[in-house]
């Protein structure tokens, strides 16, 4: 026989965040479980369109990045030009300074793709001009 025994985690808070997206897929950010807040990774995952409350029903994608901090906000911007919205973690860095970093994923042909990261951002700086001008740089 054998057993299997559950740590309850449920005084320590995470970051989760559902979006429904403008082609009516839903995509859901979360830091990682049983992590710390300062430190550790998140997810993204994107779920083909369904009808509430069946928006996570059916996975269609996803991917987990490093993070250094807590994840602070999920916007939806257009950071590559090419009209369509990627999906931007914002994450604020526990430490002095409270420095950003952002993460940008896109949402084409049904599967998440990471397009961009800028790190080091100053406290209040604009993470989504950030991005977008990181990825002019790269063209």
């Amino acid at each position: 026989m054998l057993l299997a025994s559950a740590t309850d985690v449920s005084a320590q808070e995470r970051f989760v965040a559902k979006l429904t997206l403008p082609d009516g897929r839903t995509a859901v950010v979360a830091e990682g479980d049983f992590e710390a807040r300062s430190t550790g990774s998140f997810s993204v995952r994107l779920y083909d369109a369904a009808a509430a409350p069946d928006e996570t029903t059916f996975f269609a994608s996803g991917l987990i990045r490093a993070r250094d901090g807590v994840v602070e906000k999920v916007v939806l911007a257009d950071v590559d030009g090419d009209r369509q919205p990627e999906v931007v973690v914002v994450v604020r860095s526990a430490g002095t300074g409270s420095y950003l970093s952002a993460h940008a994923f896109a949402t084409g042909k049904g599967k998440l793709a990471f397009r961009a990261t800028v790190d080091g951002l100053a406290a209040d700086a604009d993470p989504v001009a950030a991005l977008r001008k990181s990825r002019t740089a790269k063209k």
